[in-house]
């Protein structure tokens, strides 16, 4: 049994080894597994440990550990200041669908009547808000 679990703990070092400096997507189902394979580990390794087993309580230890940090890991939750620039003019008329010769009275005309439709409260989503509040930032504030 102690070779499976030097096993498994060598390949979890190498498997850690090589995704070093990737992201890794790991979907709910996986991160479920994940989760309930840690608790499983922490569990054994208490146990073996409370029969003075210290070897195997320590790799499954290990194996614990990484597991619960594999199911932490949530690819889709990223800071928006991180992962996205800020918006060119361009791109500002683009989502108001205004011309480059547009008045303030024009854009703000726009960005009222999205706004009714993409608002939050009224069954939009708060991204879509997000990106007309910048848009109408961009080609209103200097």
């Amino acid at each position: 049994m102690i070779y499976i679990l030097l096993g498994a703990l060598v390949l979890l070092v190498l498997v850690t080894a090589g995704r070093r400096g990737r992201v890794v997507r790991i979907r709910r189902e996986w991160r479920f597994l994940s989760g309930a394979g840690a608790v499983a580990a922490l569990i054994a390794a208490a146990l073996l440990a409370v029969r003075e087993a210290w070897i195997p309580a320590v790799a499954l230890l290990a194996i614990g550990v990484s597991l619960m940090g594999s199911a932490r890991f949530n690819p889709r939750r990223r800071p928006a200041a991180l992962t996205k620039e800020p918006m060119s003019a361009t791109e500002a008329r683009a989502t108001l669908g205004v011309g480059a010769d547009a008045t303030t009275d024009e854009i703000q005309a726009a960005y009222s009547r999205l706004m009714r439709m993409a608002h939050p409260d009224k069954g939009g989503t708060s991204g879509l808000a997000a990106q007309l509040n910048a848009a109408r930032d961009r080609l209103l504030k200097p």
